[in-house]
């Protein structure tokens, strides 16, 4: 397994040039990298000097680059389907539908690079894959997406198998499903092979995604005020989709106290100005990524009945909180997190929350 490393921040604060020094720096200690671009800009290819394919090349010692192309993505994607399609059912009708006349629909581009990450990351061919993105909204959907699709999944099977067209139907799904497909169907329709083998990923995925050891995001900013706002902003939304932040960088500066004291307690550190070109130099003023230590998006009190958030960036009016059963969901920015609490606190309401040293503190009953 890869460790996992991206960077949010505002445009033109140089993300893709630190992606592309970061990746310099992990392949020169020895290990093997995959830089991923998302970009539709020319900046990567344009600081290589060199275009980039959609597949993988290599460019230095250690390190391989690839340039996502949504279009190549679906077509790819959609020869697996027509695979899976021709597997399960006894006539399948998408045979004739080339992955060439597909169009790629709105908000599935990250859906088709979050896949791309995890078919690299799953090939073992890598020590650490970083991926640049727009480093804003998009990139926080795309590693939000595993928690987000999970929640769909695993509430609209239970409003199917609660409702009265679902308890209607039931006792006829099996037998149907055994005379359409060519499998021996047996358990309910949502544990199915497909089912169970999209729900292993996603948490899989989600895993990954808590786990600050295989995915980490670092913020990008200059000593532009506007600059800093939107990193805070970033930090408090990557927190909400359960992305770690290991520490910012602060680009083009030779001190990064004055910036730091706008984002403690992660560690600022100041990347002074070089020529692009000269990316050892460049390398050498990044910090080690992998031992940051960021704090943790959530923890739990369970003596006290208390959910702590940390969302940075937000203030308590800018945050609204529902329940529903035996999910809290939190909306802060752009961003929606659905909490299933432990079975200590379900069935308890909200009793109250706060707002003290940037988390959320949540109270039951």
């Amino acid at each position: 397994m890869a460790f996992i490393l991206t960077f949010l921040g505002k445009g033109g604060t140089g993300r893709t040039t630190l992606a592309l020094a970061a990746a310099h720096k992990f392949a020169a200690s020895g290990q093997r990298v995959l830089l991923m671009s998302q970009d539709a800009g020319p900046a990567l290819e344009n600081l290589m000097g060199q275009s980039i394919e959609g597949k993988s090349q290599k460019i230095a010692p250690n390190l391989q680059v690839m340039n996502l192309r949504s279009a190549q993505l679906l077509e790819e994607s959609w020869d697996e389907v027509k695979k899976q399609e021709a597997q399960y059912l006894k006539t399948p009708f998408f045979k004739e539908v080339y992955g060439q006349e597909l169009g790629v629909l709105p908000g599935m581009d990250p859906a088709l690079a979050l896949n791309a990450v995890r078919e690299q990351d799953a090939s073992g061919q890598y020590d650490v894959i970083l991926y640049d993105g727009d480093g804003y909204q998009s990139t926080l959907r795309m590693f939000g997406m595993p928690e987000i699709l999970s929640w769909y999944a695993r509430r609209f099977q239970k409003v199917f198998s609660e409702s009265d067209l679902g308890r209607s139907i039931s006792p006829f799904i099996q037998p149907i499903a055994s005379s359409v497909l060519n499998v021996d169907w047996s358990g309910d329709l949502m544990s199915s092979q497909p089912a169970n083998q999209a729900k292993s990923i996603l948490e899989q995925g989600k895993e990954a995604i808590a786990n600050p050891q295989r995915v980490m995001a670092y913020l990008v900013t200059t000593e532009r005020s506007e600059a800093i706002a939107t990193a805070r902003y970033l930090w408090g939304a990557a927190q909400q989709v359960g992305l770690s932040v290991g520490g910012v960088l602060v680009n083009q500066s030779s001190d990064a106290s004055s910036v730091g004291e706008s984002f403690s307690p992660i560690a600022a550190t100041a990347v002074p100005h070089q020529e692009e070109s000269n990316w050892a130099d460049l390398a050498d003023a990044l910090p080690d990524f992998r031992q940051a230590v960021p704090p943790a998006p959530i923890s739990l009190d369970l003596q006290a009945r208390q959910v702590r958030l940390f969302l940075p960036g937000f203030t308590k009016q800018q945050v609204k909180l529902t329940q529903y059963g035996p999910e809290v969901t939190i909306e802060a920015g752009d961003q929606r997190r659905n909490i299933f609490l432990p079975s200590e606190l379900r069935g308890r309401a909200v009793a109250g929350a706060k707002f003290q040293d940037g988390y959320l503190i949540i109270t039951f009953a």
